[in-house]
């Protein structure tokens, strides 16, 4: 039986969202999301770690919500009729090269997400796109705790001129984590767990991973970067953002029909893996202004391609299990989403 709304404010999990961010949003995210009855235990004085991982999903599933309006709107369009979302997995990309301070490519999540409860169930060539992706998936709760679609960049696979660009763009980024966040995630990989008021110091150290983490670019190396490669311009301007977040629904097919009946902008094709059990489409991502400098080193805004929300349908792979795979094509084609200029 799952808890009482009056239980969920005596959870462990309510309580390290309480403290991270206070109690109106806690509220709102408890409304919006499913969450699996495991995660919501009495208050104890430490956290396991799908209890933490489920608080940073949480949390970055509001960011996709606060920077992409369909996406606040889908959702809050679900919680007026008492519907929960069931997050699925949340995307993002990263560069495979010397970044600076920061971990080269999906070395910079795999610290965090392993020490949290995930590992890498498939890795997914993205040849098209000069990318690799990684699927990062929770061995305590995998259908429940969403999934981290990792995909890197490789610029090797570029021209000359393009590398140079990159390095300009990332290669004096900086390494959000402090010393004492890399020391907590050590412990959680040792022991599986974390005293609750370390848990409140890391929680916001794990969120500000999934940012930009360099400064401005110039506008004239997006532009180059985005002759070759729209993924390396997005990452060029998000960083390590969220790319997308996505709703595990019944039928993707159905709500993206009612989405488009609201004259909402969504993808024109649902994308089918070749398993036939996966099948996914996506609002256009939002278009963001965001400030580059000129040739002359002043900071001018530009419009880009900012986030998105997408939809996921998975069908059962056996009895009771569902296929939480992913497809190399429908991921390819899903990233076209941030391409609309």
């Amino acid at each position: 039986m799952l808890p009482s709304m009056q239980n969920l404010h005596e959870s462990t999990l309510w309580a390290l969202l309480d403290r991270v961010v206070g109690t109106v949003r806690t509220v709102r995210l408890f409304e919006a999301l499913q969450i699996h009855a495991s995660l919501l235990r009495p208050r104890s004085d430490r956290l396991n770690r799908a209890e933490l991982a489920q608080a940073l999903n949480m949390l970055l599933f509001e960011d996709v919500t606060r920077r992409v309006p369909m996406a606040a709107a889908y959702v809050g369009d679900a919680v007026r009729q008492g519907r929960k979302l069931v997050f699925d997995h949340g995307a993002l990309r990263t560069v495979a090269t010397d970044n600076g301070a920061l971990p080269r490519g999906q070395e910079a999540f795999r610290r965090l997400l392993e020490p949290l409860g995930f590992e890498c169930r498939g890795i997914y060539p993205l040849d098209r796109l000069g990318m690799t992706g990684r699927a990062y998936t929770h061995c305590d709760l995998p259908e429940s705790i969403a999934q981290f679609f990792v995909s890197e960049l490789h610029p090797e696979r570029f021209s000359p001129a393009f590398q140079a660009a990159v390095q300009r763009v990332v290669g004096n980024s900086r390494d959000p984590l402090p010393l004492c966040a890399k020391d907590m995630l050590g412990e959680l990989a040792h022991t599986g767990e974390l005293g609750f008021e370390d848990a409140t110091q890391l929680l916001p150290n794990l969120v500000c991973c999934f940012d930009r983490q360099h400064q401005e670019p110039r506008w004239s190396d997006y532009q180059a970067l985005l002759a070759e490669s729209k993924e390396m311009a997005w990452i060029a301007t998000e960083g390590n953002a969220f790319n997308h977040a996505t709703d595990r629904v019944a039928d993707v097919g159905a709500v993206a029909d009612r989405q488009r009946e609201l004259g909402r902008p969504v993808k024109a094709e649902v994308e089918v893996s070749k398993s036939g059990r996966v099948r996914q489409t996506a609002f256009q991502a939002t278009m963001v202004e965001r400030l580059f400098l000129d040739d002359h080193g002043s900071l001018v805004a530009h419009k880009v391609p900012g986030s998105f929300h997408e939809f996921i349908t998975r069908d059962e792979e056996t009895p009771g299990v569902l296929d939480l795979r992913f497809d190399s094509s429908n991921a390819t084609a899903i990233f076209k989403m941030t391409t609309k200029s």
